[in-house]
């Protein structure tokens, strides 16, 4: 077994694939639409399906906002650099909302961002080898 996606249902399909792809560096893998049920399904990633994860975005035509809820926690991404990807993150448009830093109790680096209907993600810097 392995995980195959994540969904985030997004209430604007254009800006989250934009956020998705030009903000986070990830690639728009796929993408239907289904009329019939009035929904697109994009799936984003930074590599093909068969090797890693991806976030399936579901944009249900008729719908501009969702409730987030309290159950849902983030995203989690690793990063070379969490201080420069939040820099690069905020220069391209992107909201951080917790700054890179070491993690309460750790030593872990960590910083969180936003993407366009408020799913945090969390960036989770690399630690060098030792």
């Amino acid at each position: 077994m392995r995980i195959l996606h994540t969904m985030l249902r997004v209430g604007n399909l254009e800006q989250s694939i934009a956020f998705y792809t030009e903000v986070m560096g990830m690639n728009l893998i796929r993408q239907r639409d289904n009329e019939q049920y009035r929904y697109t399904l994009a799936f984003v990633g930074y590599g093909d399906e068969s090797d890693g994860a991806v976030l399936e975005l579901t944009y249900n035509w008729d719908t501009t906002e969702y409730d987030l809820g309290n159950a849902y926690g983030h995203i989690a991404i690793e990063v070379d650099n969490a201080a420069a990807t939040c820099d690069a993150i905020r220069d391209n448009g992107g909201k951080v909302s917790r700054e890179a830093g070491p993690v309460k109790g750790g030593t872990t680096v960590i910083a969180f961002v936003e993407d366009p209907d408020g799913y945090k993600i969390e960036l989770i810097e690399k630690k060098a080898a030792q």
